[in-house]
């Protein structure tokens, strides 16, 4: 259960992290609020009617339907509040100028939260029948935040942390965030601080409370003290501490923890609790906590390493101009499903195959690790019977993140008859440790090999082609679309194509300078010398110089001027270039030289030759 919901949570702080902020909202304020109600409307009639079937008051019918209502919170999430009524649009001024977006993520978070609660809300009644306690509305959906609170705070805290140290105007602080590196140290030196006081935390939120004094708790501790192990014995009151379950929590002595549920207690043998002692310490002693902070770190190194290599990879790509142009699709919607969509499924496809496949294997070597201890396994497949028989008889059910029960008790039978099962088992675990370090290590590798910068510089290309593609063809009536689709045209050497649209834009806005003057620009350089017509472009220029006196346009009504003949004012015009534009005196110096040294008809002639040798080859 915990699993499943850390999963839940990691997609629905993703969708609300990839989120952007509209600089426009699709709705009114009013019209996304009426929406929003809606969806919260929407989705607590399908909560009570769910959970008012006759199979939700069973305890699979229960945990079936909050998985299926926990997916379509997502969804609302999703589609209703962030897509459709722009959430987090309305959430941006909780960041204090963007000085504490942590803040914005958070009550993004909150939004999440008040589905979830719609959904214990109407939960309530069906939990009641089946584990038998009476809440309220408003303790159960308390009880039931306080029972996730544990899988949210670490993110919760990290993102406040590091909000708060950008803030301090302190120079090597701020340089060492900022650093290679510095990001990494941050995240090592919360999650030290994580596995210090998060499990005091966890067990007082859970409501945990110390196992009572007597013979069972000597019998616990004496048994942990032959293992050389040490740990605090609590009651876990997880579903009023009717599942048959166990767990250990803190990898630091005097701040760790085994938590036994009453029913567990109640249930087993003293034989079959210290089978489930015994797991419960191989998990440390197998070092399995470590292990789960570097799996959940490893995830983080991955999509940090790989997110935007990926993305400007796939953004690079002509398809994504061609998504924009033919599809007429926004741009900025097609940027943040590029670059979420393949990294949500990244994460998922993580935790659920690649999280899940240790965990599982985990769970497996604390099994074996029993019959170290024990000597056999009888007490522990006593124990797996009973909890499969009691739990509604699911010997041959399996999950994510457990190998079934069935599956467990065979291996742990195997294990019995043949000890190299065990050896086996943890050559097994500790090659994929290594096989999934060298992953990391070679991806660290591989990514430094990636031409960032040329990726990038490639992707702005290709979305502002694709975004003047989009905006010539939406607003076509717009000169300034069409002149800048003529400078993306000529970049590409379409003159013809450019003409077409500078000819637009001119008919659109004649006494635009810019215009005229890149129109003019063309007329006296362009390749296809048929589309060459120096005396048009010196009106236009003309024209443009007396608008908006600027160096490169002096330098384009120069060029015109040398092409029909009146060197001398090129010249002239040149000076007046490089004494507006003083940045650009070498290259006004170079083209006047240029002119003195030849003629434009010459320059004509010339070029005729070179495409004329061109074309022979």
């Amino acid at each position: 259960m915990i699993y499943t919901n850390l999963l839940l949570f990691l997609v629905a702080i993703f969708l609300f992290s990839v989120d952007t902020i509209p600089e426009t909202p699709m709705f009114s304020p009013v019209i996304a609020l009426l929406l929003f109600v809606v969806s919260v409307i929407g989705f607590e009639r399908i909560c009570s009617y769910l959970y008012s079937r006759p199979s939700s008051y069973t305890s699979g019918g229960y945990f079936d339907s909050e998985k299926k209502l926990s997916v379509l919170a997502l969804v609302f999430f999703g589609v209703g509040a962030l897509y459709l009524c722009d959430v987090k649009y309305y959430l941006a001024f909780l960041s204090i100028g963007g000085r504490l977006p942590a803040l914005i993520n958070i009550a993004g978070l909150g939004v999440f939260l008040l589905y979830l609660a719609l959904m214990w809300k109407g939960a309530r009644r069906s939990y009641q029948h089946v584990f038998g306690r009476l809440y309220s509305s408003k303790a159960f959906i308390l009880s039931n935040f306080k029972a996730n609170l544990p899988i949210v705070l670490p993110w919760v805290m990290l993102s406040l942390c590091y909000d708060l140290l950008q803030l301090i105007p302190f120079v090597p602080l701020q340089e060492a965030l900022a650093s290679q590196w510095g990001d990494i140290l941050f995240f090592v030196l919360f999650l030290c601080f994580v596995m210090l006081f998060f499990p005091p935390m966890v067990r007082r939120l859970w409501g945990c409370s110390p196992l009572p004094e007597g013979e069972l708790k000597e019998n616990l501790i004496c048994f942990c003290r032959k293992q050389e192990f040490s740990a605090d014995l609590y009651i876990w009151p997880l579903f009023e501490g009717r599942v048959l379950t166990a767990g250990v929590m803190g990898v630091v002595p005097g701040l760790r923890y085994i938590l036994l549920t009453p029913a567990i207690i109640e249930t087993m043998t003293m034989e079959e609790l210290e089978s489930v002692m015994a797991h419960e310490i191989g998990h440390v002693k197998r070092y399995h906590l470590l292990l789960y902070v570097l799996l959940i770190g490893g995830f983080s190194l991955f999509a940090a390493m790989l997110a935007e290599p990926f993305l400007l990879l796939l953004l690079s790509r002509a398809f994504f101009i061609d998504l924009i142009t033919t599809g007429n699709i926004d741009p900025e919607t097609l940027f943040a499903a590029l670059g979420s969509v393949p990294l949500l499924i990244f994460m998922v496809f993580y935790f659920r195959f690649i999280f899940g496949y240790f965990i599982r294997n985990f769970e497996r070597q604390a099994d074996l690790h029993v019959l170290k201890v024990v000597g056999n396994g009888r007490a522990l497949v006593s124990a797996f019977e009973k909890i499969a028989r009691m739990s509604g008889n699911i010997r041959d059910q399996k999950n994510w993140h457990h190998f079934g029960i069935g599956e467990r008790i065979n291996c742990i039978e195997r294990a019995e008859v043949d000890s190299r099962v065990i050896s086996g088992h943890d050559r097994k675990v500790r090659n994929s440790l290594l096989a999934y370090i060298f992953a990391l290590a070679a991806a660290f590798m591989l990514v430094r090999e990636i031409p960032v910068d040329e990726l990038s510089r490639s992707y702005e290309e290709k979305y502002a082609e694709a975004v003047i593609m989009q905006k010539a063809g939406q607003e076509p009536d717009k000169a300034i679309w069409q002149r800048m689709l003529g400078d993306l045209m000529l970049g590409k050497k379409h003159e013809k194509n450019a003409l077409t649209a500078y000819e637009k834009a001119y008919s659109l806005d004649p006494t635009n300078p810019e215009i005229r003057n890149n129109l003019a620009w063309l007329l006296l350089t362009s390749e296809d010398l048929e589309l060459r017509d120096p005396i048009r472009a010196l009106a236009l220029a003309r024209g443009a110089a007396k608008m908006q006196p600027k160096g490169y346009i002096l330098d384009t009504l120069a060029t015109a001027y040398w092409a029909n003949g009146f060197v001398k004012e090129a010249l002239e015009t040149e000076r007046q270039a490089a004494f507006v534009d003083p940045d650009q005196l070498r290259l006004y110096r170079s083209r006047a030289m240029g002119f003195a040294e030849e003629s434009y008809e010459e320059g004509v002639a010339r070029k005729k030759v070179e495409q004329a040798e061109q074309e022979e080859r």
